[in-house]
């Protein structure tokens, strides 16, 4: 395939918009998990947004809709990401979602992000992350050049409750850091990843 010229400008990613059956249900779970809330719904559509900007998450809804009992072994979008400025916004997002019942089904330290993977209602996985290297230079810089990044590039399942407790007991996050990416905080049953296999 012939390459176009380079971009001019390059866009940045302004929303994502699903297809539901369950247009309440995921407007109310967008709303509790990463705090978007409705500019303006009707039965067939709703624009929701974190921020200033006038959506970042929107939801498509039609009578004709119907789930797909196989979504996990058909090709698609496999998650979509929130990030938190700290590991400690993270955690403390961990906690206050616990507390409601809403629990991540599978969580891991990838190196550059501790991420933890929730399901929204229609069954897609949202990740909540925090950068691991507080600087988006240096953790792209670790993916790129980072042998134990090449070696394992999936990461390590870590178990939050483990990790809230070591902060708790006065670790430091860097220390955290290196004994989760080594193991230390795994959970003792693995979590799911939503691939199939």
């Amino acid at each position: 395939m012939k390459q176009p010229r380079p971009l001019a400008r390059k866009p940045v990613l302004h929303h994502v918009t699903f297809k539901t059956s369950r247009l309440q249900e995921m407007l109310d779970w967008y709303e509790a998990v990463v705090g978007c809330t409705a500019g303006f719904t009707f039965e067939g559509a709703g624009w929701t947004t974190n921020d200033t900007a006038n959506h970042r998450i929107a939801f498509l809804t039609s009578p004709a809709m119907k789930d797909d009992p196989e979504k996990i072994s058909h090709t698609g979008i496999h998650h979509t990401a929130f990030e938190f400025g700290t590991l400690e916004d993270l955690v403390d997002n961990y906690e206050r979602l616990a507390e409601v019942g809403i629990l991540p089904d599978v969580c891991f330290d990838h190196g550059a992000t501790m991420s933890f993977y929730y399901v929204d209602p229609d069954g897609n996985l949202v990740e909540l992350q925090s950068d691991n290297f507080g600087n988006w230079i240096h953790s792209t810089h670790w993916m790129r050049t980072s042998e134990d990044f090449a070696r394992e590039p999936i990461g390590v399942m870590v178990d939050p409750a483990k990790l809230i407790a070591a902060l708790k007991g006065g670790l430091s996050v860097s220390e955290l850091l290196k004994k989760s990416r080594a193991g230390e905080y795994q959970p003792e049953v693995p979590g799911n990843m939503h691939l199939p296999g």
